[in-house]
């Protein structure tokens, strides 16, 4: 993978290129503990890479990128440079968005601060409202301290514990490659972050798609809320699916493989 660097605060930022390199950029963009892998697993970079230009992004604290332990590090704004950091390194001006949880937060924040960097925006089960407890909802109360204290491997298995069945070996394998002191401030930092003011998620002109499965609890009404305040936004729910399983339906690939076509007509 290349490293971009983060101009404010020097992280350095894993990304890698794949699929056609003449084709209409597409950034893609995991969620929380996971990495850029993912869009390959779940089958987004088959679908994509003979039609478009993939830019697969690990965020900071995941993957094979840096990852900070203070809290601050942890910022939207610093996120949101980070992302401006890989666009400049790989020479786009502005490329179509395609997050996922707080892949699709990092899109959010990325359009409100830089508009003219996002062609178009894909945000899945992901929303502008304060995130106060929005990751202890999708893991255990008190994880932050949990990662501090006992590392990713008593993590993993309290978060086994508290849900009553095991966790799949290859997301426990995906969550033990990350630091726990820095996700522990990543954690922390997502609790201090107030949202996305609505005048300025109205004020985005990309042309936005959102999604989100039908059992996620913990994301529904934030997604469908901030779908809501963008004219002209489209937003599909997936019938049976929740916040893990969302990303890696099928449907989710069709979808998103579908908007992208259809954004993208004018650019081949």
């Amino acid at each position: 993978m290349d490293f971009a660097t983060n101009p404010v605060d020097g992280t350095r930022i894993a990304w890698s290129v794949t699929g056609d390199p003449t084709g209409p950029p597409v950034m893609l963009v995991h969620g929380s503990l996971l990495s850029h892998q993912i869009w390959r697993t779940f089958g987004y970079v088959r679908a994509l890479r003979d039609r478009y230009r993939l830019i697969l992004v690990d965020q900071r604290g995941h993957g094979r990128s840096e990852a900070p332990r203070d809290v601050e590090a942890y910022s939207m704004d610093r996120v949101s440079e980070d992302l401006v950091a890989v666009l400049d390194a790989a020479d786009v001006a502005a490329a179509h968005y395609v997050g996922y949880s707080f892949g699709g937060r990092s899109g959010l924040n990325l359009v409100t601060r830089t508009p003219q960097r996002v062609a178009s925006l894909v945000v899945g089960g992901a929303g502008s409202g304060p995130q106060k407890g929005a990751l202890d909802s999708l893991f255990f109360d008190g994880s932050a301290d949990v990662l501090a204290e006992r590392g990713m491997d008593g993590f993993v298995d309290e978060w086994a514990n508290r849900r009553g069945f095991p966790v799949d070996s290859g997301t426990r394998a995906a969550f033990l490659r990350n630091d726990s002191e820095a996700l522990a401030a990543y954690f922390r930092a997502s609790d201090d972050d107030p949202g996305i003011a609505d005048d300025a998620v109205r004020a985005t002109t990309a042309p936005t798609l959102f999604y989100v499965g039908s059992r996620d609890v913990q994301r529904i009404d934030d997604t469908r809320r901030t779908a809501s305040l963008i004219a002209g936004a489209e937003y599909e729910e997936l019938r049976g699916y929740d916040h893990a399983t969302a990303v890696a339906a099928p449907e989710a690939v069709e979808l998103v493989s579908r908007w992208l076509s259809e954004v993208t007509s004018s650019e081949r």
